[in-house]
């Protein structure tokens, strides 16, 4: 097996503080959190940014600057993804507007999801024009795709995507199991998207809720990566009797990893998979 890939979503667009006080919301909370994650062990970081007035989630490049820049000086190498979601923004514009960040402030990869979705209180909007238009902006600006799937088509959209020559493998994907309008968190659901992805693909998988340790689980089992974090998980316990930290799921994945014998992956490997450009050299302070 590979080593693990641990991609670590310590923000999301929908935990505010008042359903727990352990989300960072803030540009300083966020880089706080992502410096503890990296000193536990993590291999990439998928950010989203919030207003630092409102705590609602932006779209600003500024904010995602800030971001990037603040975790790059403990952090240089480390794969960075932007959100490029269409949960609250539906408009190319706006939600390719952390693409345009350049020189050390540019992302690594930005997030694409493959078709709209419904969530249970909200719908993820993403026009075919808008999936090209981000694949064709990401292509452009040299930013490689973190693609989302939460379901079979959208692997076969990816597929697609591909042949239209706006993808260029190998390709990494997050598979998110357990929403309401998905493939839901079972082996079978799994197996049959994992049957469909491209050779070569790097993949991690999700459960969303409940479902994020289980699903944990059994990637580091199965050989893939795994996405942990308060974005798809406040929760450390089924019963829901005590919110986690982001600390806490990381260290949790890290002893399961051990019990398999599954090393994390460096960035700097991840970067050399997936053929992105190193960045330990290049920025100042490394």
């Amino acid at each position: 097996m590979i080593p693990l890939i641990v991609n670590f979503t310590p923000t999301g667009m929908v935990p505010t503080k008042e359903m727990t006080p352990h989300v960072p919301i803030t540009v300083a909370e966020i880089v706080e959190d992502v410096h503890r994650a990296v000193e536990i062990g993590i291999t990439m970081v998928h950010l989203h940014a919030r207003d630092e007035r409102t705590g609602e989630p932006t779209c600003c490049a500024e904010v995602y600057g800030k971001l990037i820049e603040g975790i790059r000086r403990f952090a240089p190498d480390l794969v960075i993804c932007v959100s490029l979601s269409g949960r609250r923004f539906r408009d190319l514009e706006r939600r390719a507007e952390p693409l345009g960040l350049e020189g050390d402030l540019k992302p690594d990869m930005g997030s694409l999801t493959l078709a709209s979705l419904n969530f249970t209180r909200q719908a993820s909007l993403n026009a075919p024009e808008v999936i090209v238009g981000l694949a064709g902006r990401m292509k452009e600006c040299g930013i490689l795709p973190e693609l989302e799937a939460f379901d079979l088509g959208m692997i076969n959209y990816s597929r697609y995507l591909l042949a239209k020559g706006l993808l260029r493998p190998p390709l990494y994907y997050n598979l998110l199991l357990g929403n309401i309008a998905g493939a839901q968190a079972d082996l079978l659901h799994l197996g049959a998207m994992l049957r469909e992805l491209p050779d070569g693909s790097l993949w991690s998988l999700a459960g969303l809720g409940d479902a994020q340790l289980p699903m944990n689980a059994v990637a580091i089992a199965m050989g893939g990566g795994v996405r942990v974090g308060l974005e798809d998980n406040i929760h450390h316990d089924r019963s829901r009797s005590r919110l986690a930290t982001n600390a806490e799921l990381l260290r949790r994945v890290h002893r399961l990893a051990a019990e398999h014998d599954r090393p994390v992956m460096t960035p700097a490997e991840l970067r050399r998979r997936l053929a992105l450009e190193s960045r330990a050299s290049t920025t100042p302070g490394a």
